[in-house]
Formats: C-alpha cells, structure tokens, sequence
C-alpha cells in the first residue's frame, strides 16, 4: 500500500482542526447520534476499519450512538443525506459535487478525503484492445451512469474525439452494476470495464481481464480523489463535541491501515463475509489495496478538474455551477 497517505492525514489534520479553531470542550450539542453511510468495497476501508476496530466508537466516546448504513452507489447515500437518514457518508467526487450542488443552501460539503485512485480500465481477454484507438465499436461498462468511473470514461472518449452510441458515437456504453459486470464479463458480452477496486483486480485476475492504465496515469501527480467524506454541515456545526472527535479518528484511522496493511486486509474480509456471506482472496484484497492510496487529503483540485470534466459532459445542469463553499474547512 502507499504510504503518503499517512502524512497527508497528519498534515490536513492538523489544518482542518486549526482552521475550525474549536476545542473538544465546546457544549454545542444536537443529539448524541452519529449516522454514517458507506460501500462494501476496498475505497471505503476507512469507515469499514474505523467502524469494525471500534476506532470511531473510542474516539468519541460511549455516550454518542454509531448507527451505519450500507449503500450499493453514490446517488443511494445522497437521497439518504437529503432525507435526513445519514448524517455523513463516504462517496466519489460525482455524488460529492451533485449533492452540494443539489442540496439545501449547499449544506452538503466535503469534510475529508478517503481514498485517491483505485480504478482502473481492464479489457476482456477476447477483446483487442491495446489503446484509445480501438475504442470504436466496442462494448465497454460502468458501474452506474453519471457515477465517478462513468464520467471518467465519457471523458476519455471525449479526449479521444470518440462518442457514446447514444450522443451518435460507435461506442457502446453499459450502465450496470459492478455485479452484472462481472456476469457480462464472464459470457463475454462486454470488451471492457471502468470500474474501481477491487472489481477491477477481480476481473483481471480472476477473469484473465488486463488492466490497459491504472486512472490515475491520467491524472496530474497520478492521484485524484476517488472516495471523499462528505456530511450536513448543520449536522457538524451542531455536534461538533463528539463530530470533531469522529473526525480526529477518521484520519488516525488512516495512518493506522497504511501501517497495518495485512489486518486491514483482514478485517476487510471479515466484514464482506459477515455482510455479504463471502470474502475476497487474499490475494485480489492485498492487490487491490496496493493499487489505491488511502488518504485523508481531499485533493481538492482533482475535485474541480472532475466538476469540470462533468460540466462538460452535461452533468451538472445548463446554468453553470459554483463549487466555491464545498470545503469548508480548507485554508
């Protein structure tokens, strides 16, 4: 696994407590619950360790509540957050900037990076696919349209002058489930995936897919923040006794996977057997980890670069968008 991520987590740590300019002591208070929504893959191995260890629990003591939900996508947690079910919740830049825009006076904000990279383009062992250029008339898949790896794939065929069939293109785009994926992949009905870890290790290891480029190849300084920690700013401001505490333990979290590389790697498969019934290979998890840099640093710059990568694309509406109070902490 890389380790710069347990710098960056010191380092934005210790900003973002300094730019609060709070203290523990602070009596504010809304009620002692914290509910906190995430996926069951590896980008998400912050909250699932956290939580599994006991590590969020510890940090801001027995008297608060952790209630967790287990979300499939994105757009899931953000109707969750609208609806005030979740309070904060762990998901990609695309849902991230969707529901700040989409939010009541934008108190949907970022608060935290997760995760930088893990995704990756894996080609079907049948398919001849070796670059951009052949592209055209093949059958490719992401998880879910307007999700992260579905804008990053349309914009690749952008940057590539190719187009989605439905925009008048050659390219055929699947929007299914990373599941249904795998399924298409096994019959051979798709000749590639964009898909995050560790989907992608699964397919090209256990289906003989090959990875064509790693995401961040594309990307400045090859990181950009792929899985972001996101919450109802009234929420924080309100409870910042035990949320300042949660958020401490979010980045302490950090450090502790990157020097724990083989228990993180088992409590990940502890957790998908006792959610799902079934684990992931020793192997596929431990790839899969070294393929994505946990980090708590949000990256801010790769955020906007993906705004603008779905603005372009028509994602965020015809009147513009403002991403100016997403990071409300940030310096």
């Amino acid at each position: 696994m890389k380790t710069r991520s347990a710098i960056s987590a010191g380092i934005v740590g210790i900003v973002l407590l300094s730019v609060l300019g709070i203290t523990l002591s602070s009596d504010t208070t809304h009620e002692n619950k914290i509910r906190i929504g995430y996926f069951p893959n590896i980008g998400h191995v912050i909250p699932i360790v956290g939580i599994e260890k006991g590590f969020f629990e510890e940090s801001i003591g027995d008297q608060v509540k952790i209630e967790t939900r287990v979300f499939d996508s994105g757009p899931q947690a953000i109707e969750a957050l609208f609806a005030n079910s979740i309070d904060v919740a762990y998901v990609g830049p695309g849902p991230a900037i969707n529901g700040y825009l989409n939010s009541e006076n934008h108190n949907i904000k970022i608060l935290a990076g997760a995760a930088s990279g893990g995704a990756s383009f894996i080609v079907h062992p049948n398919s001849e696919i070796n670059s951009a250029s052949d592209f055209a008339g093949k059958k490719i898949a992401t998880p879910q349209i307007g999700n992260t790896q579905d804008i990053s794939l349309r914009h690749y065929l952008s940057e590539n002058e190719l187009k989605p069939a439905e925009k008048g293109g050659s390219v055929i785009v699947y929007n299914i489930s990373n599941p249904d994926i795998y399924t298409l992949f096994v019959k051979g009905d798709i000749d590639g995936a964009w898909v995050a870890e560790p989907w992608a290790t699964i397919l090209e290891t256990e289906l003989g897919g090959k990875r064509l480029f790693h995401e961040e190849e594309l990307w400045p300084n090859n990181e950009f923040a792929s899985v972001l920690l996101i919450g109802n700013i009234n929420y924080f401001e309100n409870n910042k006794k035990f949320m300042i505490p949660f958020l401490t333990s979010h980045y302490e979290t950090t450090i502790w996977i990157v020097e724990h590389p083989v228990e993180t790697r088992i409590v990940f498969n502890d957790f998908l057997n006792s959610y799902l019934g079934q684990s992931l290979s020793d192997d596929v998890v431990d790839i899969a980890l070294s393929n994505i840099v946990i980090t708590a640093d949000p990256l801010p710059n790769s955020v906007f670069s993906f705004a603008e990568r779905a603005d372009a694309l028509g994602y965020l509406g015809r009147n513009g968008y403002d991403l100016s109070g997403i990071f409300p902490y940030l310096i």
